[in-house]
């Protein structure tokens, strides 16, 4: 991530870069990514204009920084998959959970992230790739369960998780954007179609 959108590479004792991630994520509390300029930034991290441009190529690539935080989340969430102890509807419901528990804990930089990308090249790369770090994981799992028996033949697998993920991209930024569905009523669908999708009959639901 650091090495698409952060002018240097990861330095964790360096603390005038936490300073301004950190300050950050506070003004995107109260105000979005557009009505927060880089002087609000740095003088609320207590470091000057040029220090900010030495880490960060704009506001969008700082945003980028702080998120990590929730795509580690949400690819902890996704082990749940191989979890070969529980059943179907226990792994992917688990993986889903979890993903939305790391959107809500840090609803305020998804919003702000979802902005960046319109107007950011290296914000977009940086969705992408990470959206793509996720397919093959899936699609690992997805041929693992038919070549146990406990899913059918189906569709690419590559393929199949491409678009499930882009599913769950899209029930993500319909909640953050304000949906007319409750975040519970979401889940349920998102599970429902992943379960049945994979598992043709739905009778692992």
């Amino acid at each position: 991530m650091t090495s698409v959108l952060d002018r240097r590479g990861p330095h964790r004792g360096d603390q005038r870069r936490a300073a301004l991630l950190r300050a950050l994520d506070e003004l995107l509390r109260d105000g979005t990514l557009d009505s927060i300029n880089i002087a609000e930034i740095t003088t609320r991290a207590g470091v000057t204009r040029s220090a900010f441009y030495f880490y960060f190529e704009n506001k969008g690539a700082a945003v980028a920084a702080v998120m990590a935080e929730m795509y580690d989340k949400a690819f902890e969430a996704s082990t749940n998959l191989y979890d070969e102890s529980a059943t179907p509807r226990e792994r992917i419901e688990g993986n889903i959970r979890g993903l939305v528990e790391a959107w809500r804990a840090h609803e305020h930089l998804y919003r702000a992230m979802l902005d960046a990308r319109q107007t950011n090249a290296s914000v977009r790369d940086l969705w992408d790739a990470d959206r793509a770090s996720f397919v093959a994981p899936v699609a690992a799992m997805i041929t693992a369960e038919r070549q146990a028996g406990r899913a059918p033949a189906g569709c690419d697998a590559t393929a199949l998780a491409t678009v499930l993920l882009e599913l769950n991209d899209h029930a993500l930024e319909r909640m953050a954007r304000g949906d007319e569905l409750s975040v519970e009523a979401r889940i349920e669908v998102l599970v429902a179609i992943w379960l049945r999708t994979i598992y043709l009959d739905g009778s692992s639901a």
